[in-house]
């Protein structure tokens, strides 16, 4: 395995994420196969991944993490996935799961992130999942599904709904019902292996489930930026906010790699022999269609970047995101996403039969960047509440 050069500085604070993912690149590229095959990211690639710290750019300066700014943390995403979309699904979405530190007891929080190599994942609960309240903490049962990264995890974390002692639900601080994240280690859990998928086979995003687990106090937390409990801008942030962000970069970094490799392709591509046509490259057509996917896919990667940094701006001096902010990050989401996924399937089709081999450059990733849309930040019809909010109309976001 590859050694990196940006692994010899342990500040945190000060690193180059950027630079650390390009220093990745190679050993990325190298497990990619071994990551369709397998379902999952191989031990040595985890190791590299932890020796860069990637698993801990957001976690707080005060456990030791890197508490960088998201546009350092989206940009490191969008490269790794350039290479392996399920190595960049899985460190964005533990990066987001990992903003727990904020919110967590200060115990609780140095239990579970100070070691190096923890991972923290989770998905959303599949059917009721219940928290009831006992002496020290809570009595957990639940089933959740889409854990991305949980195969490599150390911790897994569920929603649940809270009651009280007496069996009554208990409130939130807008009077609604409130749910909660509780934290356990993984090996407390029923892990059902349900990843046979179509694309970001790599995830490895099972089902898991606990039966009267319990929970104490200070593995436990109201995720809500209100009562965060660090008082850096990037905790301004709600974790569904940084995820609106990250995930739209891997399908910009997959469109990005698949529009370059189909360029090269035509480039290369010659006509059969005895032919008086030219080369790919020479098809008036595709100049058209080439320029129009490199326009779309520079719009839609400026737009998110700049809607990204804006709000960055604002959580500077505003302890929560406005509801401007969170529209526009929630239109560039969606907007990066389906735009990269028609850039994506312009260079698979264009790339003719080339595009259909498992060995080439093209079919992992349209499969991949096909699993990407259908996540819920990239669903076409979150531009409906954008749209809402332009016209003048109510809006209600969880993002």
């Amino acid at each position: 395995m590859q050694m990196l050069d940006v692994q010899q500085s342990t500040d945190l604070t000060t690193a180059d994420w950027v630079a650390r993912a390009r220093a990745l690149v190679p050993t990325i590229a190298a497990a990619a196969p071994r990551i369709d095959i397998e379902r999952k990211l191989p031990d040595d690639l985890v190791e590299a991944l932890h020796a860069a710290g990637m698993y801990r750019m957001l976690i707080p300066r005060s456990l030791g993490g890197g508490e960088a700014k998201p546009v350092d943390a989206v940009r490191a995403i969008e490269i790794i996935a350039s290479v392996d979309a399920s190595t960049a699904w899985c460190v964005g979405q533990g990066g987001g799961c990992a903003m727990s530190a904020a919110y967590l007891p200060e115990d609780g929080a140095r239990e579970v992130f100070g070691p190096r190599d923890t991972v923290l994942a989770w998905g959303p609960p599949k059917g009721p999942a219940r928290a009831d309240v006992v002496e020290g903490g809570f009595r957990l049962n639940g089933t959740w599904h889409f854990a991305s990264g949980s195969r490599h995890a150390t911790w897994l974390a569920g929603g649940a709904a809270v009651f009280e002692a007496d069996g009554s639900p208990r409130l939130d601080l807008d009077g609604k019902p409130l749910t909660i994240q509780l934290l356990f280690p993984r090996s407390a859990a029923s892990i059902t292996d349900v990843w046979q998928v179509v694309g970001l086979r790599g995830t490895g995003s099972d089902t898991y489930a606990v039966h009267d687990l319990l929970i104490p106090e200070r593995h436990a937390y109201f995720r809500d930026v209100r009562v965060v409990r660090e008082p850096g801008p990037l905790y301004h942030f709600s974790v569904i906010n940084l995820f609106a962000l990250m995930f739209p970069a891997i399908a910009l970094g997959i469109a990005r790699t698949m529009l370059d490799d189909f360029i090269a392709l035509a480039i290369a591509k010659t006509p059969r022999r005895g032919s008086n046509a030219g080369g790919l490259r020479d098809n008036a057509a595709i100049q058209g269609q080439v320029g129009l996917a490199e326009a779309r896919l520079r719009a839609a990667r400026t737009l998110h970047y700049a809607t990204l940094e804006t709000a960055w701006e604002e959580a500077q001096t505003h302890a929560e995101l406005s509801l401007e902010r969170r529209v526009e990050m929630r239109m560039s989401a969606t907007y990066a996403i389906q735009t990269a996924k028609e850039v994506a399937d312009f260079a698979y089709t264009a790339s003719g039969t080339n595009a259909i081999f498992e060995n080439g450059p093209f079919e992992r990733r349209f499969r991949d960047i096909h699993a990407v849309t259908q996540q819920v930040q990239g669903h076409a019809a979150n531009l409906e509440s954008v749209g809402a909010y332009y016209l003048g109309l109510p809006v209600t976001l969880t993002i």
